[in-house]
């Protein structure tokens, strides 16, 4: 009987080890305990990576990355072009899904990627707008506060309008301009930059169409420009994507070195160009550092210090006076 009792007893401590041993052990599951929490991790959500605008913003958000690579780790993503709405809403969704803790996006539209980034907050992800302003109106609507990290883009816009009108002094006065997709937020400061410049001039804008920030359909609507205003002096354009398409169609029309061109963004084509004299001036908001500013704000407010709801960041006029030699 002593023998089946000792047996039983031995037994039941086994099993009782057994199912011990299967139990959560904070060592495999919580890098903490081992002294070694785990980084926060920080999406970029772009606008199309076919801009060189955009491949330099992700390149300078990678190098910072590395620079400081102790401190978080970094997720990238871009759209295949500025339209791609719906692909912007899906990438934030699937952000969310799996478990950054902040995201860190440049939207396409001012207004649509509001509810999606809605939802992301309230899933206790800390999020930070760059480059194109989110409406403060459907942000009001949606009761959600999101800090904006970027440059005055009508600030910026005014001073190459404003550059641009010393150079027309004594010539014609008629203008058009291309403009940026009507729903972004920067578009519109960039548009209205323009606006106030020419005005302050007293020069006429015979024309202002939207191009969508793209360089072939710039193209196609600055040749329509020429051709039914052939008296205008120069092109803004309200970014450098456009602005080069705007190149081709004033080659095309044979007025090369008549019509004077702006930009704004500060790509490397653009200033080859004005290197050239194509083009006239841009824009300079920094791209490289951009997305850096957004997320040192929001690794700020991983740690619990709240950031300001609107950070501004540069924004510099790029002439061939301020280029250096390549």
């Amino acid at each position: 009987m002593k023998t089946f009792l000792n047996l039983g007893l031995c037994l039941g401590l086994c099993l009782f080890a057994l199912l011990a041993g299967c139990g959560p052990k904070s060592t495999s599951t919580d890098p903490a305990a081992d002294g070694a929490p785990e980084k926060p991790r920080v999406a970029l959500i772009m606008k199309s990576l076919a801009n060189e605008f955009f491949s330099t913003m992700a390149k300078g958000a990678e190098q910072h990355q590395a620079e400081h690579s102790d401190q978080y780790t970094l997720v990238v993503n871009g759209i295949k072009d500025e339209r791609d709405l719906s692909r912007q809403v899906s990438l934030v969704e699937e952000m969310v899904a799996s478990g950054v803790d902040a995201i860190v996006i440049a939207p396409a539209d001012s207004k649509a990627l509001v509810p999606a980034l809605r939802r992301a907050k309230q899933a206790g992800i800390v999020v930070i707008n760059i480059d194109n302003q989110l409406d403060q109106d459907i942000l009001q609507q949606e009761d959600v506060v999101i800090p904006f990290v970027g440059p005055d883009n009508l600030a910026g816009a005014k001073k190459v309008g404003d550059h641009l009108a010393k150079a027309l002094e004594g010539s014609s006065n008629k203008v058009a301009i291309l403009e940026g997709i009507r729903t972004s937020f920067n578009a519109q400061q960039r548009l209205l930059g323009f606006q106030a410049a020419m005005d302050e001039a007293g020069i006429t804008i015979v024309d202002s169409q939207s191009a969508e920030w793209e360089m072939s359909k710039a193209n196609t609507i600055a040749s329509s420009m020429l051709s039914e205003h052939p008296d205008i002096a120069a092109i803004l354009a309200a970014n450098d994507s456009m602005a080069l398409g705007a190149v081709a169609a004033v080659k095309t029309a044979g007025r090369s070195g008549e019509v004077k061109i702006v930009g704004f963004d500060n790509i490397t084509a653009i200033q080859t160009a004005i290197r050239e004299g194509k083009v006239l001036a841009t824009a300079d908001q920094h791209g490289d550092q951009l997305a850096v500013f957004g997320i040192e704000a929001a690794l700020q407010e991983i740690k619990g210090e709240p950031v300001s709801e609107n950070v501004e960041t540069p924004v510099d006029l790029v002439t061939s006076q301020t280029l250096s030699t390549p």
